[in-house]
């Protein structure tokens, strides 16, 4: 490369590069988080695919992630969203999350989970941070949670997601992203939806 040329990006595309165009089109302003192995799909994405843009808020806890985010929410009356490390970062999260509930704030909450297919789990550390039903940990108190099963699944449940969470009464909603989803090459053109009017 000679002196001038600019830097060219990759031309791969990873199927995370879609939940970083939902979160654009939805216009969340920072993703607060503790940075965790089980998004590091979805992490890439935003540093590369999104080019920082929203940028990320680093927390060194979930629940003071999911706190900024509840906090920028009730004095913008703008949503954010904030992300969890898979099992263990939401259960870090549930007091944040219930006072956002209780509150009647719209918070909209990442998560994610290992590989659900075993075979691209690496030994003991992507097995113990694996769950089915990972947010029943939180289902008590936030209005709606979700994993899509593919990358088919990512923008039409993010928008529902999203729509659940701003209809009155508000209040947060739970989404878990599979690494092996997010970290897989995006080959085909996956249909974004339209942010819907509220």
């Amino acid at each position: 490369m000679s002196d001038g040329e600019p830097i060219r990006k990759a031309n791969t595309r990873y199927q995370s590069d879609v939940i970083v165009d939902m979160i654009k089109l939805y216009d969340f302003p920072a993703i607060p988080l503790n940075p965790g192995a089980s998004y590091r799909g979805l992490h890439d994405s935003l540093v590369n695919y999104g080019e920082n843009d929203p940028p990320m808020i680093l927390c060194n806890h979930e629940k003071i992630a999911i706190q900024i985010a509840h906090g920028y929410t009730k004095a913008t009356g703008k949503p954010m969203a904030a992300a969890v490390h898979n099992v263990v970062g939401l259960l870090h999260a549930p007091l944040a999350v219930y006072y956002a509930y209780i509150d009647r704030c719209p918070v909209f909450l990442i998560g994610a989970t290992g590989p659900m297919d075993e075979k691209l789990r690496r030994p003991f550390i992507d097995w113990i941070h694996t769950a089915f039903a990972q947010g029943s940990a939180v289902r008590d108190f936030t209005k709606w949670d979700y994993q899509p099963g593919s990358v088919h699944g990512i923008p039409d449940s993010f928008a529902r997601a999203y729509s659940i969470m701003m209809t009155e009464p508000q209040g947060p909603v739970y989404m878990v992203y599979d690494a092996g989803i997010q970290e897989a090459e995006l080959t085909e053109h996956i249909a974004r939806f339209r942010r819907p009017m509220l």
